[in-house]
């Protein structure tokens, strides 16, 4: 595959999930990250369940590699400045204040490199009340608002995946994506802050939206009854969902379907403004008639109707849906030591051209020799780095 930032140096000293999925979003477009780990335990998600190696910390250091440095030795100190004064990118999500004591803060690591992209992930900003605080992805989720649109607020439940870990990592990516671009323009670095609480609030837009625009607030049975979208339960227990949003073909598709035509005439579901009103009551009745059949049948006979629709997959089904693998989407794990023998894919295509391998997380330390003898040869080690300076504006 086409490799976009080939020949772009980052470096992370990141912790658990925000740090390392934005880091890992710029592997997966190729650039070089090298991990900056304490030589103890390295980032702590290594050790999520035991080991050095969870499958937790696999998920997002992918395609990275990892050199041990104990910055408060003179020594590690010096490598690690070397690694800064040869970056492009620079990312850490300590807690405000704690980069610039162990030497790692922007002014300091500018200085060294006044061409480097510095990437500051924080829980809720750099300054204000709750800077100091502690922040996980459930406190995020909670805080701004994005629970109250994402659960039932009859039986409010945090969301299983670290949706705002990876939502502000894969933000944190775009934003140093953004400031290398500027840094072709004017040849200079930029200080890039991005916190958990901005990126998702602003992943809440539309219902942020919703509310200064019609003075409600919205709730999470807001989006479905407006949208029209069902998760129905058949006979043998399993769901699927349909989705018809505003157009009535998917509607009449969807009666015709299920064989249903007394929906269509019925008072409280003939035109959609009805529809939307009764919300619940078509969920029951819609739900009567899938009680009939089994998922398999429900979905073979909605295959011969333009509806949109989809079985509600578990992880092993999504792995093996047939349009997944059409799309390559797992793929085996390139370099692998130990740990998963296959992954999830990057998502991008470029010039039809799909990655067709994942490159394995690294070991702790794994590649401190490889990267530190570079160093010992440098300058010219890395041509691709040198080409990509020339081409810069003076």
């Amino acid at each position: 595959m086409t490799n976009p930032l080939n020949g772009v140096r980052v470096l992370e000293q990141g912790t658990f999930i925000t740090g390392p999925c934005s880091a890992m979003t710029l592997a997966d477009l190729g650039a070089d990250v090298i991990k900056v780990e304490s030589p103890d335990v390295g980032d702590p998600y290594r050790n999520f369940r035991g080991g050095l190696y969870s499958a937790h910390f696999q998920a997002y250091n992918r395609g990275k590699r990892s050199i041990c440095l104990n910055l408060k030795e003179p020594a590690d100190a010096e490598v690690f400045k070397e690694l800064v004064s040869e970056a492009d990118v620079y990312i850490q999500n300590f807690r405000p204040g704690a980069a610039s004591r162990m030497g790692a803060g922007y002014e300091q690591l500018k200085a060294i490199n006044p061409r480097l992209v510095y990437v500051s992930i924080s829980g809720f900003g750099q300054d204000g009340p709750y800077a100091h605080r502690p922040s996980y992805d459930s406190v995020t989720q909670a805080l701004s608002g994005f629970l109250g649109v994402a659960t039932d607020p009859r039986n409010p439940r945090l969301l299983g995946p670290a949706m705002a870990d990876a939502m502000t990592g894969i933000y944190a990516a775009m934003g140093a994506m953004a400031a290398l671009i500027e840094r072709g323009r004017t040849g200079k670095g930029k200080l890039v802050e991005i916190s958990m609480l901005e990126a998702m609030m602003h992943f809440a837009v539309e219902p942020f939206t919703g509310f200064f625009a019609l003075g409600d607030v919205p709730t999470a049975l807001d989006r479905p009854r407006l949208a029209q979208a069902f998760i129905l339960t058949c006979k043998d227990g399993r769901h699927l969902g349909v989705h018809l949003s505003s157009l009535d073909k998917f509607w009449e598709a969807l009666v015709e379907a299920l064989g249903a035509q007394a929906l269509a005439t019925d008072p409280r579901f003939e035109v959609r403004p009805r529809r939307i009103d009764n919300y619940e009551e078509l969920l029951v009745e819609l739900n009567r008639i899938t009680a009939t059949r089994t998922r398999p049948e429900w979905l073979e006979r909605f295959s011969g109707f333009d509806l949109p629709y989809a079985p509600l997959n578990n992880i092993e089904e999504a792995a093996n849906d047939i349009q997944a693998r059409h799309l390559g989407m797992i793929v085996p794990v390139e370099g692998r030591i130990e740990g998963a023998s296959e992954a999830v894919r990057a998502p991008f295509t470029f010039d039809h051209q799909r990655p067709r391998t994942s490159r394995a997380a690294p070991l702790l330390g794994q590649h401190s020799d490889e990267i530190r003898t570079a160093l010992q040869h440098a300058p010219g080690v890395w041509p691709e780095r040198e080409a990509a300076k020339a081409a810069e504006p003076a």
